[in-house]
């Protein structure tokens, strides 16, 4: 792919997980979106709603990998479908962007390893760095680019881009915010930036974040020389020190929005006008994440 591609505006996708709950997906414990990869029936779903997005404007999908990660699986007795549904996700992917017939790239997503939101990876080091490496290993064949999702410290992006070295794939960094502005580490962008940047990357994105933690960090994003962005949340509040702590923690229904809530006031106009200041403030790779759905993107695509 061009190395520059995100330096003219670009529109990603949505949320997918919440989607495909929105939808009327139906997974068990904390699996998300990943239930909709290991129950073959839900295949054609996730094409249609990656269709969707690419209909409503979306240039770049990403694979609905962010809960196909071999810790989440094995909280929820799953990990026997690990590296089927990694394949899989590529696949479906593919098959959008085939059918839409247009000029789409697919990320690949490779989420943190441990806990969301959190930069506590635990002791095991090496089993992180370990699980990095065998999902980027899945994801490798079929993607444009590897995406780090909801990266939550300078030492889990380390891991991940050593983790996709080995593939020389260009690389979108998604670097998580809390509403301060910082990591939860308690780093910040430009030394996140200054530390880790290397030839193969494409760009920087806040990823699953509050509209109100993008605006604490427009001044010093324009001091990073590469082009960035983000992938905006609409959950109500993500709590300080919050992690899944069990499979059974979003109740029956698998929802995260059990535990954090959704921001009902960031609706499609909302959403549009949050993104058109922060384009004008300089963000090239305007997007969604949990609870941005099409119809949020096809308002933003008219920025373009």
């Amino acid at each position: 792919m061009d190395k520059d591609f995100f330096k003219k505006i670009r529109i990603l996708d949505g949320g997918m997980g919440q989607e495909l709950l929105n939808r009327g997906l139906k997974p068990k414990g904390t699996l998300w979106s990943a239930h909709a990869l290991i129950n073959k029936d839900c295949h054609q779903m996730v094409i249609d709603t990656h269709l969707d997005f690419i209909n409503a404007g979306a240039e770049v999908i990403v694979t609905t990998t962010f809960t196909a990660r071999r810790n989440r699986l094995i909280q929820n007795d799953c990990e026997k479908y690990f590296e089927k549904i990694n394949i899989k996700a590529v696949e479906l992917a593919q098959k959008a962007r085939d059918i839409s017939k247009k000029e789409v790239l697919i990320a690949g997503g490779l989420p943190n390893q441990k806990q969301t939101y959190s930069a506590d990876l635990g002791e095991d080091l090496d089993l992180i760095k370990k699980n990095f490496y065998a999902q980027a290993k899945l994801l490798k064949n079929g993607i444009d680019f590897f995406y780090l999702d909801v990266m939550s410290s300078g030492l889990e992006c380390e891991f991940a881009l050593k983790a996709i070295e080995p593939y020389n794939l260009p690389v979108l960094v998604g670097i998580h915010l809390r509403d301060n502005g910082q990591l939860p580490s308690g780093e910040k962008i430009e030394a996140i930036f200054k530390k880790y940047k290397n030839k193969n990357w494409i760009g920087i994105i806040m990823a699953c974040i509050s509209p109100g933690a993008y605006e604490l960090v427009i001044n010093d994003l324009k001091k990073i020389d590469i082009p960035y962005g983000f992938k905006l949340n609409a959950f109500k509040k993500i709590p300080e020190g919050y992690t899944v702590a069990s499979k059974d923690e979003w109740g029956n229904a698998g929802n995260p929005t059990t535990v954090l809530g959704k921001n009902t006031d960031l609706n499609e106009y909302r959403f549009f006008e949050y993104v058109k200041k922060f384009k004008e403030n300089g963000a090239t790779i305007l997007g969604g994440c949990c609870e941005i759905r099409p119809a949020h993107i096809k308002e933003i695509s008219k920025l373009k």
